[in-house]
């Protein structure tokens, strides 16, 4: 029964990856201001969509050393998910200040996802701390 989860487990965290692969590629396709613009435009000429794709990497980071600690629960897995999730944060905080000093109209959806990506990810920091509190004493 505990391979069978682990497995579950593994699966699931790999489809969170190609999902959030995915909707990477996909969301500056459709997104308003590029809705017809070439390749070139898109992927070049945005800085925040540069900011964007680096600052997704810890949660990758984070997804491989998941992926991992299914196999072989360690605290230097749960350690570096907590370290890749504080520095999501870091980057939220650092977009949600370029959302504020920009010249939007619109900067309530931004600063409300940005607030819903901070509390998201520092639960999962939270819920690493946890398990690798409970690894250490155990």
């Amino acid at each position: 029964m505990k391979q069978i989860s682990t497995i579950l487990l593994k699966i699931a965290t790999v489809a969170l990856g190609l999902g959030v692969l995915a909707f990477l590629l996909w969301e500056p396709h459709v997104e308003g201001v590029n809705a017809h613009s070439t390749l070139f435009e898109i992927y070049f000429r945005d800085p925040f969509l540069a900011y964007v794709y680096i600052a997704s990497l810890p949660s990758f980071v984070a997804l491989w050393q998941a992926y991992k600690a299914f196999s072989h629960p360690t605290v230097k897995a749960l350690r570096t998910i907590r370290y890749c999730m504080v520095t999501i944060i870091g980057f939220v905080v650092l977009g949600e200040i370029f959302i504020a000093l920009g010249e939007s109209d619109d900067r309530a959806g931004g600063v409300f996802m940005g607030l819903l990506a901070i509390a998201v990810t520092g639960l999962i920091a939270a819920i690493a701390e946890r398990f690798e509190r409970k690894h250490l004493t155990a």
